[in-house]
């Protein structure tokens, strides 16, 4: 074969391979679209968030909407199947706020606001794989019903119950 064949199908290849690596697009080969989801928090977050802050001070530092696999793992111990089943099982879900240390940012607790939504099958499986994952790490998880109306005193005694329980 000549040269200039060669590099005819090589320059082919190379724009298969590069296609293959960076062409993730819909069937019309387009970028997908997207559009800005304005606010991070729902209405009922959101007023609760207010409150919270008012309830931990100068204590502990909140963040929102923080992905649990950014804050827990699976364990030691698993091959390489089983822990990549645990962390599929947690990795596209998140945490509705995340209390830490306000110096360390270490982690001290998370925190989850349960609506009507909470009462349905799909979350009640949702929320029984977040309660084992944070249980078997030994992170308090502390979930408020969300409500109209949230006193801080309330909050305050809750959040400092259950951090308790942990010592």
């Amino acid at each position: 074969m000549s040269d200039a064949v060669l590099i005819f199908f090589g320059a082919i290849l190379l724009l298969i391979v590069l296609k293959l690596l960076f062409g993730k697009n819909n069937a019309a080969g387009q970028p997908y679209p997207y559009v800005l989801n304005k606010t991070l928090f729902t209405p009922a977050e959101r007023s609760f968030l207010g409150v919270l802050d008012l309830a931990i001070a100068d204590q502990y530092r909140v963040f929102g909407k923080v992905r649990v696999a950014d804050i827990l793992l699976p364990g030691k111990g698993l091959n390489k199947s089983h822990w990549k089943i645990a962390f599929n099982k947690i990795s596209a879900k998140h945490f509705d706020f995340v209390l830490c240390n306000k110096q360390t940012l270490e982690v001290i607790a998370v925190i989850e606001l349960d609506d009507k939504s909470h009462q349905k099958g799909k979350t009640q499986k949702r929320d029984f794989v977040i309660a084992s994952a944070c249980a078997s790490a030994g992170l308090p998880l502390i979930r408020f019903a969300a409500q109209a109306n949230y006193q801080v005193t309330e909050i305050q005694q809750k959040i400092q119950t259950e951090l308790s329980l942990k010592d």
